[in-house]
């Protein structure tokens, strides 16, 4: 996370978000990814149906107000930002990756993103169906299953 000022590609656009309760403010400084549903059995529980998420470079997120951020290992992999106070879910921090994911809801409107996929589809919850919504869909051993971003370092 950065200090520093940074902007997305000279365009100045900065996306901001937060909790329900202002405990936290974030900015994100590099244009994030189209939304992804992720239809995983975690992302069902955190989010109480599927998380929808955008993704960025790790070091375009700067922390404005984190009084009340906490943070979960909710798995060797990741762990997940909440407000521990409101409770609203925040972000999703894989390790040792050079990004990471905030939750589309938590991104303060107008956000000028929109979805490009569903994921961990073969995981979705019995209880809903997923209409034609001419979105991508891919399972959990998919090449592409994952919220994509532009990374820089690999260009």
């Amino acid at each position: 996370m950065t200090d520093g000022p940074m902007t997305d590609g000279g365009s100045g656009r900065v996306w901001t978000g937060g909790c329900a309760c202002g405990g936290v403010r974030y900015e994100i400084m590099a244009t994030p990814s189209p939304v992804s549903f992720c239809h995983c059995g975690q992302c069902r529980r955190q989010h109480s149906h599927v998380g929808a998420y955008t993704t960025f470079p790790r070091d375009a997120l700067r922390l404005v107000a984190d009084d009340t951020l906490a943070w979960y290992a909710s798995s060797e992999r990741a762990r997940r930002g909440f407000c521990s106070r409101c409770g609203t879910g925040l972000f999703w921090d894989p390790a040792a990756e050079p990004r990471m994911d905030a939750t589309a809801g938590s991104l303060d409107e107008p956000t000028g993103l929109q979805a490009d996929r569903h994921i961990w589809v073969d995981f979705k919850g019995d209880y809903y169906s997923l209409c034609d919504d001419g979105l991508l869909r891919r399972t959990s051993t998919e090449p592409g299953n994952q919220t994509l971003f532009n990374d820089p370092t690999e260009d």
